[in-house]
């Protein structure tokens, strides 16, 4: 049997119940008809290759089925079957359908903008351990978002001033000290040290405040060493670890959830390079399919952005968060976490666009309040509680003179 190109396309096709559904953007090459196009987008992600073929026996039924092109749109829709894929390995799905296809010359543009992920292969995968039952299960925090904070600046602080910082944010009410992406195990702030201190201040503030507190510790490094980490986190006490998913890879992602579920530990998915393939809106793989993949993989927490209040390039903020959101096979749903940017005066609208089954996280817009990070997080502890009851912030202001602190500085303005 000859196998061309022409074979991994069929207008006419009905995708199965466990195929893998992926909605792509193309932009063809010049010498390329759509049909042409989209037959090679499905031939070389799945078996086939410029070269005609003859084979025996049933190859032809592992082939992907360019079916549903929309050229007015730049749409064009694979079917996969699940035979392709090997369950349980992110990393193998990715590269059938995210993997040579994004540097083919047929295409000049090519991005994986969605997937519709089959029951079959979707329960392959853990999913979250927690998800958004982080809010009830390990704080007391039903009807608001949780809230974090990110030392700043988030490298370059020794382990004293770390854990201080720690302990003002949250003895002034929020609920998370984060570490930063780039912030592992340096000289000036090692890993170990920066854990058990910490730790130290953590206890202290929930004693004090009788709210419970906790630490998304980046455990993030090469394979070995983060699973080690994982441990350590889980011996003193830690009820989070945090992972940078993308330039860990999903892999790694796959092994430190593994390693969590033993311990009990809920994962915080900070999204660093996610741009690098999401940001040209024409090319690579968006957010959401890198929020899918996550949600899969099992997170508890993922940045999604700030529904363009922030400093962070606009995304589909509310789009993806309602996925994360949503019924998957059975799987536990994901917290998103908007971050990067925020300052109490954007958390209305932020509520008002997002709801409150979020975290909200602010850096600067906590550790830069004129009268310091506790005054900062009293202010945007009551700016968020104020936001999930309906209150004006100009009333909670009335009785927070924190919040109208912040306000007086950086009113309702996104920063650049």
């Amino acid at each position: 049997m000859g196998i061309t190109y022409e074979d991994f396309l069929d207008r006419d096709y009905e995708p199965r119940d466990t195929d893998l559904v992926c909605d792509f953007y193309i932009e063809p090459a010049s010498d390329m008809s759509w049909d042409d196009a989209a037959s090679r987008v499905a031939s070389e992600s799945s078996n086939g290759t410029w070269a005609e073929l003859t084979v025996e026996g049933s190859v032809r039924d592992l082939s992907a089925t360019a079916f549903d092109i929309d050229e007015a749109n730049n749409r064009v829709t694979v079917a996969y079957p699940d035979a392709l894929f090997e369950g349980g390995s992110m990393p193998q799905v990715l590269s059938c359908i995210a993997g040579n296809i994004l540097g083919m010359k047929a295409v000049d543009r090519i991005r994986l903008l969605d997937c519709e992920w089959p029951e079959q292969l979707t329960t392959t995968f853990p999913g979250p351990q927690f998800g958004t039952g982080v809010k009830t299960e390990i704080f007391d925090a039903p009807e608001r978002p949780i809230t974090a904070t990110v030392p700043k600046p988030k490298v370059g602080l020794t382990t004293d001033q770390h854990a201080q910082i720690g302990y003002e944010a949250w003895t002034g009410g929020l609920d998370l000290l984060k570490d930063d992406e780039n912030l592992t195990d340096q000289a000036f702030n090692p890993f170990e040290d920066r854990l058990t201190e910490s730790l130290a201040q953590r206890d202290r503030a929930e004693e004090e405040t009788g709210e419970t507190k906790s630490y998304l510790l980046n455990v993030t490094a090469p394979g070995g060493e983060m699973l080690e980490r994982v441990d350590m986190a889980a011996e003193h006490g830690c009820e989070f670890v945090m992972v940078d998913v993308v330039t860990t890879g999903w892999a790694a992602l796959q092994q430190v959830r593994e390693r969590c579920d033993r311990h009990g530990l809920a994962i915080h998915a900070h999204r660093a390079m996610h741009a690098a393939f999401d940001r040209v809106p024409t090319h690579g793989v968006s957010m959401r399919v890198i929020a899918q993949v996550a949600r899969l993989c099992g997170v508890d927490h993922i940045h999604t952005g700030t529904a363009d209040l922030g400093k962070l390039a606009n995304e589909d903020t509310v789009g993806i968060n309602e996925w994360l959101h949503g019924e998957c096979h059975g799987l536990r749903d994901v917290l998103p976490m908007a971050s990067g940017g925020l300052h109490p005066g954007l958390v209305p609208t932020l509520v008002e666009r997002l709801g409150t089954n979020i975290g909200v996280q602010a850096g600067g817009g906590v550790h830069g309040h004129p009268d310091g990070t506790r005054a900062g997080a009293k202010a945007l502890r009551r700016a968020v509680e104020a936001a999930a009851a309906g209150e004006p912030i100009e009333t909670a202001a009335a009785d927070c003179p924190e919040l109208e602190t912040a306000i007086d500085r950086w009113g309702t303005e996104t920063p650049r």
